[in-house]
């Protein structure tokens, strides 16, 4: 769960100079700056195994980036700065090159603790970035992956284990199944087999 650094209020142009020289990372919303937990295993496997997928299928023009590349915007007057899971790009980067206002694909790993700051926050601040054509969510406990596109006014497509999912931001169909390949126990995709006494 994310934790306010201080209580005082801060210039969005402080915390992107000071961002840069800081061993533990933060993110930024109209003022308040917020640590950033740490991530289990089977959330990086997920966000690995998705992010390899993504940027096996996008043209030369485009770019993932797998947590350590913010996204900056401002959501009626108010700044904020994200770390997505996964962030795909098309085009030059014209600004600061630690840091993208263009994304076309966002993905979220939801997790118990981000949860709600990953469906409401986020989702209402990513939204308001003209560039952006696609938000995913993808639940780390259970095979299910929710699409939000903003050619369907942001409203959501749920998939499960059974189904494929085309993202259409990066050209790319994919098995939601493929996505949990490598952490199918922790899942629920891998069945024990019964034991015989």
């Amino acid at each position: 769960m994310a934790t306010a650094l201080q209580t005082e209020s801060i210039s969005f142009e402080d915390y992107i100079a000071g961002e840069r020289e800081v061993e533990v990372r933060s993110e930024y919303v109209d003022g308040q700056v917020y640590a950033m937990a740490g991530a289990s295993e089977t959330h990086n496997t997920i966000a690995s195994s998705l992010s390899a997928a993504i940027d096996n299928s996008l043209r030369d023009s485009c770019r993932v980036w797998q947590s350590d590349m913010k996204v900056i915007g401002e959501n009626q007057s108010k700044n904020f700065s994200y770390y997505p899971d996964i962030m795909a790009a098309c085009g030059e980067n014209e600004g600061d090159q630690y840091a993208r206002t263009n994304p076309v694909l966002i993905v979220e790993v939801l997790s118990p603790s981000t949860q709600r700051i990953d469906m409401k926050e986020k989702f209402d601040n990513y939204k308001s970035i003209e560039s952006l054509l696609e938000y995913v969510i993808v639940s780390q406990d259970v095979p299910l992956v929710r699409i939000f596109r903003r050619r369907n006014a942001w409203g959501m497509e749920s998939f499960y284990a059974e189904d494929s999912i085309e993202l259409e931001s990066v050209g790319l169909t994919i098995d939601v199944a493929h996505i949990y390949r490598r952490v199918r126990k922790e899942v629920g995709l891998e069945i024990p087999s019964p034991t015989t006494n």
